[in-house]
C-alpha cells in the first residue's frame, strides 16, 4: 500500500473535483424532486379522480425499480427515442424520477399527518381548499417532514455512486481511475473515500436526529 503516492496533491485535487460533481448531481436532483414530489404529493393527497390513481401507479412503479435500471434507461435508451442527454443531465435526470417518487411518498404521509380537526376549523372559519392547504396544511407538515427529508438526500448522495456505471466523473469514478494508476493506490484511495462519504453522511444524519428531537 502506498499512501503517500495515493495521497498526493494531485490526487486528492482530482478527488476533490469528483467530490464536487457528487455534491453538485446530489443537490440539483434533490431540489428537483423535492419541487416535482410535492407536486405529486398535493396532487394525490387531494384524491382528484383518475389523476390521484394514475400518480399513485406511477409513483408505486418507479419506487420497486432498481435506481441502476433508471440510469441504464435515461443514458442508453431515451437516445432510441430522439432525446439525447450527456451524462451529467442523465444522471440527474435518473436520480431526479427516482428520488421523486421517494420525496411524495415522505409528503404525503406528512399531510396525512395534519389532524382533520385543524382542517375543518380552517374551512370553518372561511378559508377554501387551496388557501386551508398553503397557511395550514403544508407549513406544519414540511416542518415535520425535515427529518425524514433529510435522510432521503442522504440516501440520495450515497445513491450519486451509482452513475459510475455511466462514468459520470464523480468521486467514486475519479478514485477508480487513480486506483488503475497502481495496485498500491487502492486500499488507501478507498479508504479515503470512505471517509468522505462517511463525514458528510453522519453530519447530515446527526442534523436530521436533532431536527427530529427539537420536534419531539
Amino acid at each position: 500500500m502506498d499512501f503517500i503516492g495515493a495521497y498526493s496533491p494531485g490526487n486528492l485535487q482530482f478527488l476533490l473535483s469528483g467530490l464536487m460533481v457528487t455534491l453538485k448531481v446530489a443537490v440539483i436532483a434533490s431540489v428537483l424532486s423535492f419541487f416535482i414530489g410535492t407536486l405529486v404529493a398535493i396532487l394525490r393527497y387531494a384524491k382528484i379522480p383518475v389523476i390521484s390513481q394514475v400518480l399513485m401507479v406511477v409513483v408505486e412503479t418507479i419506487r420497486n425499480l432498481p435506481l441502476l435500471l433508471i440510469i441504464f434507461f435515461a443514458r442508453f435508451a431515451l437516445p432510441d427515442v430522439g432525446i439525447n442527454l450527456d451524462i451529467f443531465t442523465s444522471a440527474i435526470v435518473a436520480l431526479t424520477v427516482f428520488e421523486s417518487a421517494m420525496f411524495a411518498e415522505i409528503i404525503r404521509s406528512g399531510l396525512n399527518s395534519i389532524e382533520k380537526g385543524q382542517i375543518e376549523a380552517a374551512r370553518s372559519s372561511g378559508l377554501n381548499y387551496i388557501q386551508t392547504l398553503r397557511y395550514i396544511i403544508l407549513p406544519q407538515a414540511l416542518r415535520r417532514m425535515v427529518p425524514p427529508m433529510v435522510s432521503q438526500f442522504i440516501a440520495l448522495l450515497k445513491d450519486t455512486s451509482l452513475a459510475v456505471v455511466i462514468s459520470l466523473p464523480d468521486l467514486l469514478h475519479n478514485a477508480q481511475i487513480i486506483n488503475g494508476r497502481s495496485v498500491e493506490y487502492v486500499i488507501p484511495t478507498f479508504i479515503i473515500v470512505a471517509l468522505i462519504y462517511f463525514t458528510i453522511n453522519y453530519i447530515l444524519s446527526i442534523f436530521a436526529k436533532r431536527l427530529e428531537a427539537r420536534q419531539a
